[in-house]
């Protein structure tokens, strides 16, 4: 593969909306290139036989159960609310009657 000009990597780079000195244009060029080349390696590689996988490893849960503790105090709890309303946090309206 051949490398990537600077043409191109200034395109991707306003498509992606970036300003780049010309010194990361350089870098960018060299790393994107090097990225590209390896992508084209991944696609050199015989998948015959093999089944689309949405994960490689199996899932298993690593959330502990429940368990019921002690509450924070009222009081503790309302000391940061950007707004209150005597015992509880006033926000604004999300539905309109």
């Amino acid at each position: 593969m051949e490398p990537l000009s600077r043409e191109q990597v200034q395109h991707i780079a306003a498509l992606c909306r970036i300003a780049v000195s010309e010194e990361e244009l350089e870098r960018y060029r060299s790393q994107l290139t090097h990225i590209l080349e390896q992508m084209e390696a991944l696609q050199r590689v015989n998948t015959e036989g093999v089944e689309p996988a949405a994960q490689s490893l199996e899932l298993a849960g690593v959330v502990r159960p429940d368990e019921v503790g002690p509450g924070l105090p009222q009081e503790q709890v309302l000391a940061n609310a950007p707004r209150r309303e005597e015992d509880f946090f006033r926000v604004r309206a999300v539905l309109e009657d």
